[in-house]
């Protein structure tokens, strides 16, 4: 009897020890933590992003940097070098040298030499995108900036290229030339939740995407600058989007209506209807929920009825305003 209880404490042992280490396994040399990201490479034919499986390697206690720092710096090794069992390219030309990196605020900003610039405007899109998709994945970074030679990276227009995040990148690009890059101009709350105010946003996005349905989509994804609110909820379910005679007819889910964010009554309509006015030829906009307009929206405003733009709700016009009168006076 005895000796059948040793046998068993010596099998509990053993059992015990295998469950201690499930989950974990080696790569290369170094413990998996079991935590798997995608890395976005390129198909061979650099034509669209091709997402590969990659299990983080656990930090080790001779490593003294921050776990942010090492998923980063591990992320950005595996976007330079593919693996030679796999026929794709790397998302960062061999040429492009990475200088440095730092995180301020969750933006993290990766500093390349001038080769970057260098790059064809469909390699430049499908690396950003790259860049984007595969770090943002790293839980307190939420937004990617691009530096080359010390200096922002410009847009086509001589603008610097704002901070991207995940959502700039409308689905996933599988096919460069069915996309490109568009400006918006959208309208968020400020803090007081009281007036409108203005953010420029390069998006790239799918030819096939209508441009009116693009700006609800970024509205709904919410602002990217510090000092400013969402106006929608993210939950928010855009079902359709149509145009006819410069009218757009948006029609939500009932989750519009359950819009409880902090914001005044007319703030959610009229981001709407600013920002669509601001780069599109509409001039009128009709919102429904689930097809019908017989609501009212925060028990105060009808959507029955057709809304216009209207600038007395934007910040940008009221100090447009203060300016002209103090001009005014002084003549």
């Amino acid at each position: 009897m005895r000796k059948q209880r040793i046998i068993f404490l010596i099998l509990l042992v053993c059992l015990l020890s295998l469950t201690g280490c499930k989950g974990r396994s080696k790569l290369g040399g170094e413990t998996a933590t079991g935590n798997v990201y995608k890395i976005y490479y390129l198909n061979s034919a650099m034509t669209r992003l091709d997402p590969q499986d990659y299990t983080m390697p656990e930090k080790t206690s001779d490593h003294d940097e921050t776990q942010i720092d090492w998923e980063i710096v591990r992320l950005m090794d595996q976007l330079k070098t593919v693996p030679k069992d796999l026929d794709r390219q790397a998302a960062v030309p061999d040429k492009v040298g990475f200088e440095k990196y730092k995180l301020e605020d969750k933006v993290l900003y990766l500093y390349f030499d001038n080769n970057y610039s260098m790059m064809n405007s469909t390699r430049e899109i499908l690396c950003r995108a790259s860049l984007v998709r595969t770090l943002t994945q790293v839980k307190g970074v939420d937004y990617v900036a691009v530096y080359t030679a010390e200096q922002p990276l410009m847009d086509s227009a001589g603008s610097p290229v704002r901070p991207m995040a995940n959502s700039d990148f409308i689905d996933n690009i599988s096919n460069v030339n069915s996309y490109e890059k568009t400006e918006l101009v959208l309208y968020f709350s400020d803090g007081a939740g009281e007036k409108l105010v203005r953010e420029t946003r390069d998006v790239v996005h799918n030819v096939n995407t209508s441009l009116e349905k693009l700006i609800v989509e970024q509205l709904i994804a919410g602002p990217s600058r510090q000092g400013m609110n969402p106006t929608l909820p993210k939950e928010t379910k855009l079902l359709n989007v149509s145009v006819n005679e410069n009218v757009c007819y948006i029609n939500f889910d009932s989750t519009f209506l359950n819009n409880t964010l902090e914001v005044k009554e007319y703030i959610p309509i009229y981001s709407i209807v600013n920002s669509l006015a601001a780069v599109t030829s509409i001039n009128k906009v009709q919102i429904t929920v689930n097809g019908s307009q017989e609501f009212m929206f925060r028990d105060s405003i009808s959507l029955n009825q057709l809304f216009e733009r209207n600038l007395d709700y934007n910040a940008e016009n009221e100090v447009e305003v203060k300016e002209s009168e103090t001009g005014g006076n002084q003549q």
